[in-house]
């Protein structure tokens, strides 16, 4: 019996990351070894998810395992969303102008800047005292 084929993509948003592996089966999605359901708490989080899917109208055709770590649940469902859309043109290169047009390829570079010496924060600076 041959192996099946696995389609591997790197997701990122923010400072989340997202290792995604697509093979076809029946659409079960698993996050972190968990039903995404349950990973993923709130209702826009699976949504965005699930966007990649949607927009290929290939809900239900793969079985998608994702490790994802870093940053927060709407970060890590926006970087799950760009490791799908990478996975599925690896699947698939003729799926890259629909993915693309939709957005879904773009990653998401916003990080927190750093605090500067001298400062309270990244811009906030102490209050100034004159006397």
């Amino acid at each position: 019996m041959a192996a099946e084929k696995v389609f591997y993509a790197t997701g990122r948003r923010k400072t989340s990351t997202a290792r995604v592996f697509l093979k076809p089966g029946k659409g079960t999605i698993t996050v972190n070894q968990l039903p995404y359901e349950k990973y993923l708490q709130r209702k826009t989080g699976q949504m965005i998810m699930q966007q990649p899917l949607d927009t290929t109208a290939l809900n239900g055709k793969f079985d998608i395992a994702v490790t994802v770590a870093g940053g927060g649940e709407a970060s890590q469902a926006g970087a799950i969303r760009h490791g799908i859309a990478r996975a599925l043109i690896a699947w698939n290169a003729e799926l890259r102008p629909a993915l693309k047009k939709a957005g879904l390829l773009t990653r998401d570079p916003r990080m927190k800047e750093r605090k500067k010496y001298g400062q309270r924060g990244a811009r906030a600076r102490y209050q100034y005292s004159k006397r």
